[in-house]
């Protein structure tokens, strides 16, 4: 089997100072031959500490345009013949203000959310994105979907930050767990 660690909106420094030691101990312990970063690194030091671990992949998230903006938009992946596709998810920077707006005015905006993701990785097997802060592990139209939240700031607030693995072994459907910080 292999594992892969995933984790998405780190936000360091701006909502904490550093990676959570649990983050680190739990991918070394998994013995991850990978790690995904779902966007919102926020500072390139955040990388170079996780590929202390493992090969990482990350994509660019709304918060990433400072000290990272040559992360790509998208990542797509083949690990152990699994397609994966990743994205942070807020798009383009128009999209995101749209969404943006849309979400002040009429609360979240998950379906809508959703069906963009879809779209955008028809071909993946798996589909890992952040910027809901929101973990999840589904599966729509033969696809795991898989959000590991926010390693720093959860939503709703009172929820503990997350992150996650995926479980990929030949012959089965891949697995994402989602593992608090508590």
């Amino acid at each position: 089997m292999t594992i892969v660690g995933v984790l998405s909106d780190t936000h360091i420094p701006d909502r904490v100072p550093d990676l959570h030691p649990k983050i680190l101990q739990t991918f070394r312990e998994a013995g991850v031959t990978s790690i995904l970063h779902a966007g919102d690194v926020s500072v390139p030091r955040v990388l170079e500490e996780l590929e202390q671990i493992a090969p990482v992949h990350a994509v660019r998230g709304n918060r990433d345009i400072f000290y990272l903006r040559r992360l790509p938009m998208l990542v797509r992946l083949d690990i152990d013949g699994v397609s994966i596709g990743m994205a942070h998810g807020h798009g383009t920077f128009n999209r995101y203000m749209i969404d943006k707006l849309h979400r002040a005015i009429r609360g979240r905006y998950v379906r809508k959310y959703i069906r963009r993701i879809l779209a955008t990785f028809p071909e993946a097997d798996v589909i890992v994105f952040g910027h809901l802060h929101v973990p999840c592990s589904f599966r729509i139209e033969g696809k795991l979907l898989f959000n590991p939240g926010s390693t720093s700031y959860p939503y709703p607030r009172n929820y503990p930050p997350t992150f996650g693995l995926l479980h990929l072994e030949p012959g089965t459907q891949p697995q994402g767990e989602i593992i608090e910080i508590r």
